[in-house]
């Protein structure tokens, strides 16, 4: 099993950044691909990025391609979400998860482990 904690949410005007992190501990965190989902209120989770084992593999949603950027340092056991060019629409719940199978990379349901969620809120 892996433990992951979200950090790096927080308030922040239309037009600027945030980096969010995503500390894992437990099983070895190099034998997971990692994604980020987000949950706006009222709204379904979805999908925002994706990251394999190696890190050698990146997608995004269209929403968010060209604005943010999805790493993993398997030396730190950590992920990261830089979110740059932020938009009133980004304002969500981001999650991170992590999965040791095969599935489509934008599904949920083939993501065993979550993390609790850190609230981004961009301000016009």
């Amino acid at each position: 099993q892996v433990q992951l904690v979200e950090s790096g949410g927080g308030l922040v005007q239309a037009g600027g950044s945030l980096r969010l992190s995503c500390a894992a501990s437990g099983r070895t965190f190099s034998t997971y691909a990692m994604a980020w989902f987000r949950q706006a209120a009222g709204k379904e989770r979805e999908f925002v990025a994706y990251i394999s084992r190696s890190g050698g593999t990146t997608y995004y949603a269209d929403s968010v391609k060209g604005r943010f950027t999805i790493s993993r340092d398997n030396a730190k056991n950590t992920a990261y979400l830089q979110m740059n060019s932020l938009k009133r629409e980004d304002t969500a719940v981001y999650y991170c998860a992590a999965r040791d199978r095969t599935g489509p990379y934008y599904a949920i349901q083939p993501y065993d482990y979550w993390g609790q969620g850190t609230q981004v809120t961009v301000s016009s």
